[in-house]
């Protein structure tokens, strides 16, 4: 049996704790078109979906379509302006680079499947230092978003992994679908954007309130395990 393992890791509310950054950059976008501030609740949901598609769920339904890739453009030139403002800061959460670096000592492959584009990736690894780790980074800038499976698919086949020996880290639905449809592991996290119920309803296989019951998850990782229903591990690691 194969000892390979892939970990693709969702960025935005998984790794990078970035709720309030992509909440004012939202904001600011609907405000420069002239639609008022949308609001964490309502941003929240479209996090992790590919940009176009993210504002048209946001944006009111009378809102004309053709008007939709300048409001996603609004949202860029938002995060560039924040990026050079003082106090700006995407941290990383607690026990997250501890994660990411213990399961490159521990030969897993380490990928990432992001609705971020591979600029604004790049921006964040190199502030935080964590492209060394990293075999494959997956991005929306050369095919299809989340739920789509293409992402993880590519990931998969860039490193020579199968589903069985993959998981999928991350925080939303959108990944939770995502991992499914590649026949992956779906792995959910409760520190970021989606609920615990939203996670579950996505199809996670197991969700976890804290990294050190994300661990040992995957130390107990085996490749073919992740079937059935979803359990929920408290920050104890006991199930909920």
């Amino acid at each position: 049996m194969s000892d390979l393992k892939l970990a693709v890791f969702d960025v935005d509310g998984t790794l990078v704790d970035s709720r309030q950054v992509i909440t004012e950059a939202m904001n600011r976008a609907f405000q420069r078109a002239g639609l008022g501030e949308i609001g964490y609740e309502r941003t929240r949901t479209i996090v992790g979906l590919e940009l176009t598609e993210a504002v048209l769920r946001l944006a009111p339904e009378d809102y004309p379509a053709e008007r939709i890739p300048e409001l996603a453009t609004y949202y860029k030139q938002a995060f560039v302006e924040m990026r050079a403002e003082d106090g700006f800061n995407e941290p990383l959460y607690e026990g997250a680079r501890e994660t990411v670096e213990r399961l490159a000592d521990e030969g897993w492959l380490l990928g990432v499947a992001t609705g971020k584009a591979r600029r604004g990736l790049d921006i964040v690894f190199e502030h935080h230092g964590l492209h060394r780790f990293f075999q494959t980074l997956q991005t929306v800038d050369h095919g299809v978003g989340k739920p789509n499976p293409r992402m993880v698919l590519d990931a998969m086949d860039e490193v020579g992994a199968r589903p069985q020996e993959t998981v999928v880290i991350g925080d939303t639905s959108w990944d939770m679908m995502m991992a499914r449809n590649a026949r992956a592991g779906a792995y959910g996290v409760t520190w970021g954007f989606h609920t615990p119920q939203e996670i579950a309803a996505g199809g996670a296989h197991e969700i976890h309130d804290a990294f050190s019951g994300l661990n040992a998850a995957l130390d107990g990782f085996a490749p073919g395990a992740h079937t059935g229903a979803s359990t929920h591990t408290d920050d104890k690691g006991d199930a909920a």
